[in-house]
């Protein structure tokens, strides 16, 4: 891996641990649709893990088109965003994270998100892993670049 590779992926890394929050973006029948997730990413950045209810639109829609998109920024709504936001844009496929995986990845997701216990814990919840294929960071909001998984 190259430095600046290697300094991508550390700040990558770096927005990954410090934020809670992604919009998540699935493929509805007639367009795209998107929520909010609390997520956590594996230390390796392969993977981000969120939570959902079986019964909800986000989970059907991941059954039927597994493609999906995860944006992960570090905005403070001022304007300094301008000048210092990096937004992340991870792609890749979601799936039901199945139960010889769920007690790793599990706490994983329950050391960022302890005050979801109960909402993880529910037996109509399913914990849902991204398998990443690649980030696209956006700093300066022109500047581009790519890290494939």
């Amino acid at each position: 891996m190259h430095e600046h590779e290697k300094e991508i992926e550390d700040q990558v890394g770096s927005i990954m641990a410090a934020e809670l929050l992604a919009v998540l973006a699935t493929k509805a029948p007639d367009y795209p649709y998107t929520n909010l997730v609390a997520f956590a990413a594996t230390e390796d950045l392969k993977k981000l893990l969120f939570v959902t209810t079986r019964s909800t639109r986000k989970y059907l829609y991941l059954i039927s088109d597994n493609r999906a998109s995860l944006l992960i920024d570090n905005r403070s709504n001022s304007f300094i965003d301008f000048r210092d936001a990096v937004a992340i844009n991870v792609t890749g496929r979601v799936r039901e994270v199945d139960r010889e995986s769920y007690p790793h990845l599990g706490d994983i997701y329950l050391h960022k998100h302890p005050y979801l216990q109960e909402f993880f814990s529910s037996p109509s919840s399913a914990l849902m892993c991204m398998d990443v294929e690649k980030y696209i960071i956006v700093r300066d909001f022109q500047n581009v670049v790519e890290l494939d998984m």
